[in-house]
């Protein structure tokens, strides 16, 4: 029996969920925004509880290595680091649009009808996106992608595409002309997407490096400029 507690922070939902042997068993989660500091490790702790476990019962510790949010994934990261050291157990990344097409798929009749495209908001027209087909392979890249009305055109006049995420509601607008095109609203990340390809990499032994490894940014992060009121 596998017990791994699975970490999703790379958005604006917190979420911690317990999984034994690749199968969610408890879940915690919080939509707030910039909440992850304080709930991410009273959620971990809490799951664990809930499960009638301690922490040396874990075998390893999932994290969402991106891409998504800065602040957000040096959260999740550095916490997944952290137990992993103390516990010395090994630490699991998972690309973060692969588990949130493993959820779509997963809420989805007959889903291999469908190509999924799960997109996270990067600011502007700009997304973080991937496609994959209903067997989780790669169709499209992890990529920044600026979307205008042309995008995915190489794909839609055969394929119907299932598009969810934070960044998916404002690609509505200038692809919603497209008759290929399925915006699922109410989908959002979740640590339970996790559990299964974390099992997965568990059974191979795909591990980190828990001292050398850092999040996928995909982008480099730029800092704002500071205004101090009465200064240029």
């Amino acid at each position: 029996m596998s017990v791994i507690l699975n970490i999703e922070t790379s958005t604006r939902v917190c979420s911690v969920c317990l999984a034994v042997d690749g199968k969610p068993v408890f879940i915690r989660e919080s939509f707030v925004k910039n909440t992850h500091a304080e709930n991410v490790t009273v959620f971990s702790e809490t799951v664990l509880q809930e499960a009638g476990f301690k922490w040396n019962n874990l075998d390893a510790v999932a994290v969402s290595k991106g891409p998504g949010s800065y602040t957000g994934l040096r959260i999740g990261v550095s916490t997944a680091k952290g137990f992993c050291y103390a516990l010395d157990k090994p630490l699991i990344a998972i690309n973060t649009l692969r588990a949130m097409a493993a959820g779509m798929i997963e809420k989805t009749e007959n889903p291999e009808n469908y190509l999924f495209c799960p997109m996270i908001d990067a600011r502007r027209m700009e997304v973080y996106a991937a496609v994959f087909d209903a067997g989780l392979h790669t169709i499209k890249k992890t990529s920044a992608v600026i979307v205008d009305e042309n995008s995915f055109g190489d794909l839609f006049p055969t394929h119907k595409i299932i598009f969810a995420g934070d960044g998916a509601s404002k690609c509505t607008e200038v692809l919603g002309h497209q008759e290929n095109a399925i915006f699922e609203k109410e989908f959002h990340p979740s640590a339970a997407y996790l559990a299964e390809l974390a099992e997965e990499k568990f059974l191979r032994q795909e591990f980190e490096d828990v001292a050398y490894f850092e999040p996928f940014y995909l982008k480099d992060f730029i800092a704002g400029i500071p205004r101090v009121k009465g200064l240029k």
